[in-house]
């Protein structure tokens, strides 16, 4: 883990976030500026700066399946959600530790940006 990483800080539980999963693999959090009524990040607990620097096909598995779990909890399976990685600074990614965006509970317009 990084000791500046803000989402490495939050696994460690330096900063205060609203958990809402977590297990050996991901902690998933509300995000503080949402962009749907459901925005959750879900964040590995290694850190890995960007998708592009991501190795390991079962840590992103982790994510996914973390991901879906919660839009199930979360009950926005049926009306749909979207499941999203931005990778680098012209995609949007501000926080550099590989995170899935969780969104949903409205209508998501397409293409997003």
């Amino acid at each position: 883990m990084s000791d500046s990483c803000l989402f490495c800080r939050i696994v460690r539980k330096e900063i205060p976030a609203k958990i809402v999963m977590e297990n050996e693999h991901v902690v998933a959090f509300r995000d503080i500026d949402p962009k749907a009524p459901t925005h959750v990040l879900v964040v590995p607990r290694e850190h890995v700066a960007t998708l592009d620097d991501a190795r390991s096909a079962p840590m992103l598995g982790e994510l996914m399946l973390a991901a879906a779990a919660i839009a199930r909890d979360e009950g926005i399976v049926e009306g749909g959600y979207r499941a999203v990685v931005n990778c680098g600074a012209n995609a949007g990614q501000t926080v550099f530790h590989v995170h899935l965006h969780l969104l949903g509970g409205r209508k998501l317009n397409w293409p997003p940006g």
